[in-house]
Formats: structure tokens, sequence, C-alpha cells
């Protein structure tokens, strides 16, 4: 379960994990208020793709509502975009996080 904070204080960890992001190669994952994986992804560079989603007004809707629902952010570095590419595909297929439709495993 993750802390409950107020609208402001959530902002501010969000800020915090964001600006203390390496600028690696990575995965990163969102969670929701219950500690639940909702997304996984993967970057070039971890600090820029990350901080991307919090910069401007998504016109997306799952987008927009996968940005409303984080609540923590989780991420492993690693050495090059192609092991970011296996691990995340590795940590859809485990988690099955909401938010990633397209690469979940059809079994």
């Amino acid at each position: 379960m993750v802390q409950k904070r107020t609208k402001e204080e959530l902002k501010e960890y969000l800020k915090g994990i964001v600006s203390n992001l390496p600028d690696k190669p990575g995965c990163y994952q969102y969670l929701d208020d219950t500690g639940t994986i909702i997304y996984v992804g993967k970057a070039k560079r971890l600090k820029r793709r990350v901080s991307s989603y919090f910069q401007k007004e998504h016109q997306n809707l799952k987008t927009k509502r996968l940005v409303e629902n984080i609540r923590d952010i989780k991420y492993v570095v690693v050495n090059t975009e192609e092991d970011a590419l296996l691990l995340e595909n590795n940590l859809i297929k485990q988690w099955n996080p909401k938010y990633n439709i397209l690469l979940k495993d059809g079994k």
C-alpha cells in the first residue's frame, strides 16, 4: 500500500523521484495507490522520458488517466537500450499492468 498524500504532497514526492532519475537507459514502473504496477515503460534516458509524463496536459485519455493514477515510481537502470527492451517485455509479462495494453501476453 502506497502512503496517502495530499495532491500537493504527491506532486512534490513524484517531482523528487523524477529529479533524481539518471540519464541512463532503463525501465520505469508506475504504481497506483494500492502499490500495484499499472504501467511499465522503457527509456533511452530515464529522466527525460519519465519527466515527459508530468510536464504537459495529455490529449490521449488513456495517458491522462494513467498520470492521474500514478502514486509512486520505481525504476531499474540497465546498460543498453536493448537490455531495457528485454526487461520491459519481461516485466509486462510478469505484472500484466493495466495500461500496457499492446504488449500483454495473449495466453
